[in-house]
């Protein structure tokens, strides 16, 4: 059998006990180092499971899947996930190839982004589609992302914006294909065109960076989707114990050090519930500028405090 385990988001200790009962019981343990970042190291992963682990690369994983699926027909593989198991496309097509070479399989779910994103106070059904940035180059500025934060804007929902690592063309097409797919270990274009894989150091996108991105889009686009007065949250390392979760303006997070990666960025839709407003308050970088910028940008909201006041006034 095949097992993909979520590891959560934090550290060692995200495990759930079902993943870690798996973990002690299968004759080989994957972990898979490519699609998310952990924050901790594999030694340490290894103390805690009490297991060896065998680091499966994008090729492993991709291309030579036979090789982690080979021992898969009379035993049981684990590939473990950091986040949750099925959080990138390429595991449900890991998935699919196990099923047609007649492998069972079993999911462990895990937190990750797409859930524990409302711990910074949003509803996550009033979350619209989730977008990744990628890194522009000088001839290359994809402007879908900003057509899709305006369809969820239009519709007053919020967006998630996973700010990952897209380093070479290949990782561009790459992206094109998988909107929510963090690659971290990606082969240079020049060694691709010499036939080898020598891969590269991942960067990976900040917050600030991000913002300068998305309002050269807003210049390039001009469709007035949001602009540097907008509010918004940065998340950085969201479910580890140095989270970091800051609420302000384009301007005022764009000066704010979020330090070490994963960094998020998310944008309020105007169908915004007054008990999120009230919770996201208390990240704000400062209070009487985000009150103030709150009045201006989500007039429904003032409408229902107006309307609650004057109800205890009544009363």
């Amino acid at each position: 059998m095949l097992y993909l385990v979520g590891l959560g988001l934090g550290d060692e200790k995200d495990i759930s006990v079902k993943g870690l009962e798996i973990i002690r019981q299968c004759y080989k343990v994957y972990l898979e180092a490519y699609t998310s970042l952990l924050g901790v190291d594999k030694e340490k992963l290894e103390e805690f499971y009490g297991r060896s682990l065998i680091i499966a690369n994008r090729e492993m994983v991709e291309q030579d899947s036979d090789v982690l699926l080979q021992d898969a027909y009379k035993t049981d593989i684990a590939l473990l996930v950091v986040g949750d198991s099925l959080s990138a496309t390429t595991h449900i097509d890991l998935l699919l190839r196990a099923r047609q070479k007649g492998i069972l399989t079993q999911i462990v779910h895990n937190a990750s982004i797409m859930n524990a994103v409302s711990a910074v106070g949003l509803q996550l059904y009033n979350f619209g589609q989730t977008v990744s940035l990628v890194f522009f180059t000088e001839t290359w500025k994809p402007n879908s992302i900003y057509f899709r934060i305006k369809e969820n804007r239009d519709l007053g929902l919020h967006t998630l914006i996973l700010l990952g690592e897209f380093e070479d063309i290949e990782s561009i097409i790459l992206c094109l294909l998988d909107d929510i797919d963090l690659r971290i270990n990606e082969p240079s274009f020049e060694s691709l065109a010499r036939g080898k894989k020598n891969y590269e150091s991942p960067r990976y996108m900040s917050i600030s960076h991000a913002i300068g991105q998305m309002l050269e889009l807003e210049f390039l686009c001009g469709r007035k989707v949001y602009d540097e007065s907008t509010l918004a949250i940065g998340v950085a390392r969201i479910g580890s114990s140095t989270e970091k979760i800051v609420a302000g303006s384009f301007k005022q997070l764009a000066s704010v050090d979020f330090g070490s990666p994963l960094h998020s960025l998310i944008l309020f839709g105007h169908r915004i519930h007054i008990l999120e407003i009230e919770y996201i308050r208390a990240y704000a970088l400062d209070t009487e500028v985000f009150d103030a910028l709150v009045q201006q940008q989500f007039p429904s909201v003032n409408e229902i405090k107006t309307l609650v006041a004057k109800e205890g006034i009544d009363k």
